[in-house]
């Protein structure tokens, strides 16, 4: 399918999809300008993009693949492509394989996770498949034994090895224990999350030879959104072009943001995309331009939509709506997520303002720590796994909470990790 033209997409949305057909209410009827469109409240669109009585999707759920982001087990986030969609999505990303290093007959271990709707392991897989050079693919996933992993890419002396930062990590601290190294490994690529500086001493470590590079920015939600740049930053990116529409707006006027190194959050435009329309959508990542002419752009972390702690997603609005549940009494009068890393790891401290009766804050602790944990499994998993920290309560004063010094307003996500 060709690029559409932004005006016939409005068009066919405004048409097909009872939600977008609510969103526009109001605007002319040939509306042409992104920035004439309001930026999708990522609430009301979830709650329109359901199994069932869908009101997003723009014709039935006849053909298509499904995959699950990163909502709660009560609340899953649900994504749709059509065939054609899918195939296209996972050409272009493969294209940008090759900004990332990947070179003819290269063979690469896709290490990504699956099964459960996760997208990550077969997009991978399929973006190998249709990328314009040879490659060899192994398919062995992330929930695979380490020595298991360790032995195939032994085996077959394998040259790239594709996986989250902390699924890499995990099998570079598996072999650092067992006195291996894998010197024939020239390309480390990852994905799903931010990698850390403390991070490249153990992969250096196991992988000497190795260069590291981001392997694309994409979510499974958003769709494309920025190809690999070569060079020392491995968070810089360049646009899709045309297939999507990046924008980074300011965080106070919502307008679109031109000039370089000013922060705002990354919105997208899916141009391709008619199943399920993406039109000025929040990504739930922060980023500034390094150059907004050749559409490069650093991501600098995520946005008050979400937070992701290690290799585990969490939306902003899922752990409000656990606090809440945890707390029938309504204690709680305010939440704010804060992101630290120390040790090598990432932490998640809930920052929660009570109403000055210290009585009964533990157990309600304990209830919101409780709720998270059986809403999302994958935290604890990974606080097992020893990925992450455990999850911390910290109970304050209303005026404790972080507030933007401009405008007052409640900060609902601190990301204090280091930018690298």
């Amino acid at each position: 399918m060709p690029v559409q033209p932004l005006a016939e997409l409005i068009r066919f949305a405004r048409r097909n999809s009872p939600f977008y057909a609510d969103l526009y209410t109001g605007l002319p009827d040939r509306t042409t300008a992104l920035t004439d469109l309001p930026v999708v409240p990522q609430a009301e669109y979830w709650q329109a993009n359901t199994p069932r009585h869908n009101r997003l999707l723009t014709g039935p759920l006849e053909e298509a693949v499904v995959f699950k982001s990163g909502g709660t087990t009560g609340s899953p986030k649900f994504s749709f492509y059509s065939r054609e969609e899918w195939r296209e999505f996972t050409t272009s990303f493969g294209a940008g394989l090759v900004d990332a290093g990947l070179r003819p007959g290269h063979r690469v271990a896709d290490l990504f996770y699956a099964g459960d709707l996760y997208a990550s392991y077969t997009f991978i897989l399929d973006s190998l498949h249709r990328s314009p050079v040879s490659n060899v693919r192994l398919p062995i996933g992330g929930a695979a034994p380490l020595e298991s992993t360790a032995q195939t890419l032994e085996q077959f002396e394998v040259e790239v090895v594709a996986g989250t930062p902390t699924t890499l990590c995990a099998l570079a601290d598996h072999l650092l224990a067992s006195g291996r190294a894998l010197p024939r490994v020239e390309l480390l690529l990852f994905g799903g999350e931010g990698l850390y500086q403390d991070q490249l001493p153990l992969l250096r470590t196991v992988f000497p030879n190795a260069r590291v590079s981001s392997i694309g920015y994409a979510a499974v939600d958003a769709g494309l959104l920025g190809r690999p740049v070569p060079g020392p930053d491995t968070r810089v990116h360049r646009v899709f072009a045309p297939e999507t529409v990046v924008e980074i707006l300011d965080d106070h006027t919502g307008e679109p943001i031109t000039a370089a190194g000013v922060p705002g959050r990354v919105v997208v435009t899916d141009l391709r995309r008619r199943l399920m329309p993406v039109l000025r959508y929040p990504v739930g990542d922060r980023a500034e331009w390094t150059d907004a002419a050749a559409g490069r752009f650093r991501i600098l972390g995520r946005a008050q939509e979400g937070v992701r702690v290690g290799p585990v997603s969490l939306y902003t609005q899922d752990v409000l709506d656990l606090v809440r549940a945890a707390d029938p009494a309504e204690r709680v009068n305010g939440v704010q997520l804060v992101v630290r890393r120390w040790e090598a790891r990432d932490g998640l401290l809930l920052r929660l303002a009570h109403d000055g009766n210290p009585d009964g804050l533990a157990e309600l602790a304990d209830a919101v720590t409780s709720g998270l944990h059986a809403a999302r499994p994958l935290y604890p998993e990974a606080v097992a796994a020893g990925h992450v920290h455990p999850l911390s309560v910290q109970w304050v004063r209303r005026a404790e909470l972080a507030v933007n010094a401009r405008t007052g307003k409640l900060i609902r996500v601190l990301d204090e990790r280091p930018n690298a």
